[in-house]
């Protein structure tokens, strides 16, 4: 059992019983939205960049500069020092290339596939796990913008080129770039990834405006079939909410069940949503077989 505090009062979460009543929820949903934040990654080995401590953790030559995480994701660094920006994106690129994405990825893919209203991802991850893992492309809104598309620092356009052709070389110990980095393919100028950044004016948002299009145009669809709607929201913490707002709107809005699963982060705005404090892997193993698929 587990006291949680919600604005003014406490609720007691009892584990066993919430897991029941989530898997409840999928089971019944005819479609699902699936809301993630850096929590969803951790299990499959990402650094929690939860906090400066747990940023300068994954970094120290950063941690020794004394720089914060969002100091040091700011565009102006690829300006001020492109081999520094590019030592730490392309650690991040190269990282996330690497990374096989835990199993809950696979198991939850299965639960959502088999919904007659299908499924959407809403993610404010920039590391692509969701694809590796399978999901569609076409069905993932990245709302803060993928590592694994470029566009130019300027920028002189508003084109965004995929970056799985492109190479990062970087030295681990001094967190820096080797040349040639990464350049725009119009003027020349140093090339960054098109992720929005603390900061930024010059992020070129097209891709995932359009990726959000399609998920107005889904939920549309979902609302006018009158199908159940599930969100269940995995790792999205307070720091930048985005994603915990994206869930309560789209629950109040569509009379949807809400889900969120979060080790920490765990409260939830209304008594009639079901909270998990438990990590994002260890949630999905437990709902699968509350559902009783097999392995």
């Amino acid at each position: 059992m587990i006291n949680i505090i919600n604005d003014s009062r406490t609720i007691h979460v009892d584990i066993q019983h919430s897991l029941q009543e989530a898997a409840e929820i999928l089971k019944n949903a005819d479609a699902v939205l699936i809301t993630a934040g850096a929590g969803m990654g951790v299990d499959s080995g990402l650094p929690d960049f939860r906090g400066n401590e747990g940023f300068w953790k994954a970094y120290p030559p950063i941690a020794a500069m004394g720089i914060s995480f969002s100091e040091m994701a700011n565009p102006e660094w690829f300006v001020v020092n492109s081999a520094l920006a590019w030592g730490f994106y392309g650690h991040r690129l190269n990282l996330y290339r690497r990374i096989i994405p835990h199993y809950g990825f696979t198991q939850l893919l299965e639960i959502v596939s088999a919904k007659p209203g299908g499924y959407f991802v809403f993610t404010s991850n920039v590391d692509g796990q969701f694809q590796k893992a399978g999901f569609a492309s076409d069905k993932i809104v990245e709302h803060h913008g993928s590592i694994h598309h470029f566009q130019c620092i300027t920028p002189c356009t508003n084109h965004i080129w995929d970056a799985s052709a492109c190479t990062v070389d970087v030295d681990e110990e001094l967190l820096q770039a080797s040349k040639p980095l990464p350049v725009c393919p119009n003027c020349g100028e140093i090339a960054r990834p098109n992720i929005l950044m603390f900061g930024d004016w010059s992020w070129i948002y097209n891709r995932s405006h359009e990726q959000t299009m399609l998920l107005n145009k889904w939920l549309v669809s979902v609302s006018k079939k009158e199908y159940k709607l599930a969100i269940i929201e995995f790792g999205a913490g307070k720091f930048v909410p985005n994603v915990r707002l994206k869930s309560q709107s789209v629950a109040r809005r569509y009379q949807a069940d809400l889900v969120r699963v979060n080790p920490r982060d765990y409260q939830v705005p209304d008594t009639k949503y079901i909270s998990l404090p438990l990590g994002a892997e260890q949630a999905i193993n437990s709902l699968y077989e509350q559902m009783g698929y097999e392995d």
